[in-house]
C-alpha cells in the first residue's frame, strides 16, 4: 500500500516514518510513504500557496492551484483533512486498509478554498468535533489507524478484538502482578474455564460501552 502526504510541513512526517510498527512495515515493504511538498507547485516566487479569502473574513486559504498541480503527480483515493468531513471510524479504517494507494491532503490556516473539495478530492474527513492548528496530526493518526489494518504489517488476532471491531469497547486486560498492593486480576481469567472467561469478556465489554460511549449502545440499538 502507498500513502502519501500532502503537506506544507514535510517534516512532520518524518518521525513518523522512522519509528515502531511503520518503520518495519516500510522496510518489508508492505508499506510505501511518499512526503509531498505542497508549497513545491506554488508558481509564486516566494513559493506562497495561501491568499485572503473572497467576500472577507479572517485568516488566509489554501488556494487550489498548487493542491491541484501536486495532486496531478500522485495517485489513489484522495482525502482532505477537515473537521467539516465525515467522522473518521473503525469501519473506515478497515474500508481504506483495503486500497492500493491513498492520498491524504492536510490544511492549514482558515483551511481550503472550497473548489478542492468540490472537484479535487474523493473523501473529506474529520477525526473529531474539534480544530487543530493543521491537518498534519489527524493525517498520520488515520494513516496508523488504516496501516496497522494491512495485511502482514501486524497479526490479525491483533486486531480483531479492537475496540469497534465488534461495535463495542475492548474489555479490560491485565498481566503481572496478580495482586498489587491488594488490587487484584479478576478470578475469572485463571480459571482455565474458555467458555466463562469468553462470557466475562463479553459482560465487561457491555459494561464499559455503556460507561464510556452509551451513544454506541443506542447507535446500535436504533439500526435494529
Amino acid at each position: 500500500m502507498k500513502i502519501n502526504f500532502l503537506t506544507l510541513f514535510p517534516n512532520y512526517f518524518e518521525i513518523f516514518k522512522q519509528e515502531s510498527i511503520i518503520a518495519k512495515a516500510i522496510e518489508k515493504g508492505i508499506i510505501e510513504i511518499n512526503i509531498v511538498d505542497i508549497r513545491d507547485f506554488s508558481k509564486n516566487k516566494h513559493k506562497k500557496v495561501d491568499d485572503q479569502i473572497y467576500g472577507g473574513g479572517h485568516g488566509m486559504l489554501l488556494q487550489i492551484e498548487p493542491i491541484d498541480l501536486a495532486l496531478k503527480t500522485v495517485g489513489g483515493k484522495k482525502i482532505i483533512m477537515s473537521p467539516q468531513g465525515s467522522v473518521f471510524t473503525q469501519k473506515k479504517a478497515r474500508e481504506l486498509s483495503n486500497e492500493k494507494e491513498i492520498t491524504i491532503i492536510a490544511g492549514r490556516y482558515e483551511g481550503f478554498d472550497e473548489r478542492i473539495i468540490d472537484y479535487l478530492i474523493d473523501e473529506e474527513i474529520s477525526i473529531g468535533d474539534y480544530v487543530l492548528t493543521g491537518g498534519e496530526l489527524p493525517a498520520m493518526i488515520i494513516a496508523d489507524s488504516i496501516i496497522r489494518l494491512v495485511k502482514g504489517v501486524i497479526k490479525e488476532e491483533s486486531h480483531l478484538n479492537d475496540s469497534f471491531e465488534n461495535d463495542l469497547l475492548d474489555y479490560p486486560q491485565y498481566t503481572r502482578p496478580r495482586d498489587y498492593k491488594g488490587m487484584l486480576v479478576p478470578e475469572v481469567l485463571f480459571s482455565g474455564h474458555h467458555k466463562k472467561i469468553e462470557e466475562w469478556k463479553k459482560e465487561k465489554q457491555l459494561e464499559k460501552t455503556k460507561k464510556n460511549r452509551p451513544d454506541i449502545l443506542e447507535r446500535i440499538k436504533n439500526a435494529k
